[in-house]
Parts: C-alpha cells; sequence; structure tokens
C-alpha cells in the first residue's frame, strides 16, 4: 500500500468518523469539534485529489470561520439541552425510519454505482499541466458556468435577505439611529451655551 492510499484511508475514516459523531454526540460543544475534524480531514482528500485551493478554502471558510463562529454561539447561548433532547424524542421513530431509507438508497446507489468509460481520462483531461488547479477553477466558473455561477450568488443573496426580513423585529423601547435627523440637523441648534455664574452649577 503506498503512502497516498494510506492518506487516503486515514482522511476518509476521520471524515466519516467526524460526521457521524457530530451527528451522535450529546454535547454540543463536542458536536463542533467533530464537525471540524471532518472538515480537516475533507481537506486532507482535497490535497490528495490535487485541489489545494478548494483545501485551504475549506480550511480558511469553514473551519476559521463557520465552525468557530457555531462554536461561540453553542458556548454563549444558554440553551436548555435537556428539554430540546425530551421534544426531539418524541420524533424519533419518524427520524429513524427516514435515517432506514436513506440507508437503503444509499445501498441502491452503490449498488448500481459504476464508472463511465472515459471517466478517469475527462477528470485527468479538466485542466492542462501547465496550469494551476486556481486558474482552472477560475476558468470554469468565469467562463464555462458563469452564468449558472451568477445565479447560485442571486440565490444566496435572496436567502440571506429572506432572513433578514423573517428575523426583523421592531422594538419600540429599543433607540434606534436615525441617518436622516443626524443628517439634516442644524449645527446651531445642536448645541446650547450656557452662562454659568461662579460658584454654580447647572
Amino acid at each position: 500500500m503506498t503512502i497516498a492510499a494510506l492518506a487516503f484511508y486515514l482522511f476518509a475514516i476521520c471524515a466519516v468518523t467526524g460526521g457521524l459523531f457530530t451527528v451522535i454526540s450529546r454535547n454540543p460543544v463536542h458536536s463542533v469539534l467533530w464537525l471540524i475534524l471532518a472538515f480537516l480531514s475533507s481537506a486532507g482528500l482535497f490535497v490528495l485529489l490535487g485541489a489545494e485551493f478548494v483545501a485551504m478554502l475549506l480550511i480558511i471558510v469553514y473551519v476559521g470561520a463557520v465552525a468557530v463562529l457555531f462554536l461561540f454561539v453553542v458556548m454563549m447561548l444558554d440553551v436548555d439541552f435537556a428539554e430540546l433532547k425530551a421534544e426531539m424524542a418524541k420524533y424519533m421513530p419518524i427520524a429513524l425510519l427516514i435515517g432506514v431509507v436513506l440507508l437503503m438508497q444509499f445501498g441502491l446507489a452503490y449498488g448500481a454505482w459504476d464508472y463511465a468509460e472515459h471517466a478517469l481520462e475527462n477528470r485527468a483531461a479538466v485542466a492542462p499541466a501547465d496550469m494551476q488547479n486556481t486558474a482552472a477553477l477560475g476558468l470554469l466558473l468565469y467562463d464555462q458556468y458563469f452564468l449558472l455561477f451568477q445565479l447560485s450568488g442571486l440565490v444566496l443573496l435572496v436567502a440571506m435577505i429572506g432572513a433578514i426580513v423573517l428575523t426583523l423585529r421592531h422594538r419600540t423601547h429599543v433607540k434606534r439611529q436615525n441617518v436622516l435627523a443626524q443628517m439634516w440637523r442644524d449645527p446651531t441648534e445642536a448645541m446650547e451655551l450656557k452662562d454659568v455664574k461662579p460658584g454654580q452649577g447647572l
């Protein structure tokens, strides 16, 4: 067994184990840590495939930002996890049923999986030998799949605006910034001079 194959099996086992324990861990902090392990293992698999840019992107964006954000949110929020687990117990039978159906679908897909005739040749011919994978990825995104890339960005923008609109709550007792009032204020009326006599206060 070569070093590349050994590294592949190691990263694959770590990724599957991290994903499994992310779901079944009782402590949410441990779940986030297992999720970070899954991300790092996936980045290692990308390095083995020769996609160093995607691997570094996975580490910087997901491990360095998203997973750390999850960790801070879980640790800072005062959530009653016992109550949540009690609520989840009611939906356990249907969750097990969905899990069994998904496992059956994975088994059917794995049993019918087969390589196409020129799959390996096409995968090797995506990027020329004298081109880095970052340049090849840029050519694919901004040349061949430019429209799909822009449409996916538009979908994410609509989702972000929808999340903001759904979670926006106007509270009457919260002070808010009035930008127009700040811009239209008269400097002569913004400050008032007081003639304070000696020995007197305001």
